[in-house]
């Protein structure tokens, strides 16, 4: 029995101080789901012993196994297959052309809302000030990756891509430090290996930035900022949509920043590519 309908089926046996912390879990659960036994005891105002206490009452050995139970139930939601059905059972009216289209707007309009141009520009300031920049992200974020780690790159020339579903980082992130910087994406369900990557380059106090879909994704504990874009999409994917709006604007914003340096970099690359002949050319065609 997943730890919801547990909560469900044993209401009634629960002390006053218990049935407000259960309350708490099922309004909140994607949030409970990466909380510590602590960080909970504070949101709900009790203490930890009464809520040792509620997951005994529910049949747990102990808030870790029920948490445990939290996070099953948010990979089963999350997972491709359910999110397909869920949205087969509510389908929307009209064009799915049409309606794609309306659902990646409507999506643009919450983020232009909802995340303070502070942030952005927060962000942008610690790539300016990074020595070395890390793209990172796996699957379904690997292109806001690649897009920003190659739009960074042309302006300071010091970003690279790291895909954390690779053992590479392992050699990369010995020789972090402080001074680096680290942009990682994760929608769900959470590639524990991005979250290993973080971890382990946190410990050596290299900045990060998260781009992920809620401030209940695992890899907000270990962001100094986190950027939230939502990614869901009419079908069973996680779309990059609107995280490759904000990917967009973290390179204008890093390039207008830096506008000498940037137009120098893209001058010289400039030069490169047009002695390689690397662009067609209309007029090379036979006459």
């Amino acid at each position: 029995m997943d730890p919801l309908t547990s909560i469900k089926e044993n209401l009634s046996k629960l002390t006053t101080g218990q049935r407000a912390i259960a309350d708490y879990i099922m309004k909140n659960s994607s949030e409970v789901a990466f909380l510590t036994v602590y960080e909970l005891a504070q949101r709900v105002n009790t203490s930890t012993t009464t809520i040792m206490r509620l997951t005994a009452n529910l049949g747990y050995s102990g808030y870790s196994e029920f948490q445990k139970g939290l996070q099953q139930i948010l990979r089963d939601q999350t997972a491709p297959q359910n999110r397909l059905k869920l949205n087969l059972e509510s389908p929307t009216e009209g064009d799915l052309w049409e309606n794609t289209i309306a659902h990646h707007l409507h999506h643009i309009r919450n983020l232009a809302e909802q995340l303070p141009k502070a942030q952005l520009d927060a962000a942008v300031q610690k790539i300016i000030s990074a020595r070395h920049i890390y793209c990172t992200s796996v699957r379904s974020g690997l292109p806001v990756g690649q897009y920003l780690s190659n739009g960074l790159n042309r302006t300071s020339g010091n970003a690279k891509l790291v895909i954390a579903d690779t053992s590479d980082w392992v050699d990369e992130v010995i020789t972090m430090n402080e001074g680096d910087l680290i942009i990682a994406t994760s929608f769900p369900r959470y590639a524990k290996r991005i979250i290993d990557f973080v971890k382990a380059a946190k410990s050596r106090k290299v900045q990060i930035v998260a781009i992920t879909d809620s401030f209940s994704s695992p890899i907000v504990e270990f962001a100094d900022l986190t950027l939230i874009c939502e990614s869901d999409s009419l079908a069973f994917h996680n779309s990059p949509i609107s995280a490759m709006v904000v990917a967009d604007y973290l390179i204008n914003a890093t390039a207008i920043t830096q506008s000498e340096q940037t137009k120098e970099r893209l001058d010289l690359i400039n030069d490169v590519l047009t002695g390689m002949d690397y662009h067609y050319n209309n007029s090379s065609k036979d006459s």
